[in-house]
């Protein structure tokens, strides 16, 4: 499987992250999509396991849950919003990723790109940083890369400026 990471997009997914994402099977959308209508753009144009963030409202929360746990290509993965990362997990991440013991463990929010294994838990975390240009990042970043057989291997980041001639009449 080769999988695309993404996360807080606030109501963006332009031509830039599809590009990206275009040879990926799957996305993965560690919450705040902004809107129903990115989440909508986002599933047409790949499979999508999503979760909420803490910034969508109803109409997302009714179309994607706080968590998911998943298998994928022999990995147990766990997929939240707010997360923290090794050594300073949010409580509930903590709670989950002790009930669950994941072998990767995906989220969002602090809009950092962080990729960090976790020797206590033998977990990858992972978080995409941001997508989307709402906030105060400078750089809008992506992961991809590829599951088989349980092997995590090549994986790659994209970034982008966060702000371009095309996207400053749009705030």
């Amino acid at each position: 499987m080769h999988i695309g990471v993404i996360s807080d997009t606030h109501c963006w997914f332009d031509d830039k992250l599809k590009k990206f994402l275009e040879p990926v099977d799957e996305i993965w959308h560690a919450g705040d999509f902004g809107n129903e209508e990115t989440l909508l753009q986002i599933a047409a144009f790949k499979p999508l396991k999503g979760v909420y963030g803490n910034c969508d409202g109803t109409q997302v929360r009714a179309r994607v849950p706080y968590t998911q746990l998943m298998e994928c290509e022999g990995r147990r993965v766990l997929m939240m919003h707010i997360g923290g990362y090794p050594g300073r997990y949010d409580y509930k991440a903590f709670q989950l990723i002790n009930a669950h013991l994941p072998d990767i463990f995906v989220c969002g929010h602090s809009h950092i790109l962080k990729v960090i294994f976790d020797k206590k838990y033998n977990m990858l975390t992972v978080n995409p940083g941001a997508a989307g240009i709402q906030g105060f990042h400078q750089v809008r970043t992506a992961i991809r890369f590829h599951i088989d057989d349980g092997n995590i291997h090549d994986m790659e980041i994209g970034e982008w400026p966060r702000f371009t001639s095309n996207n400053l009449t749009m705030l």
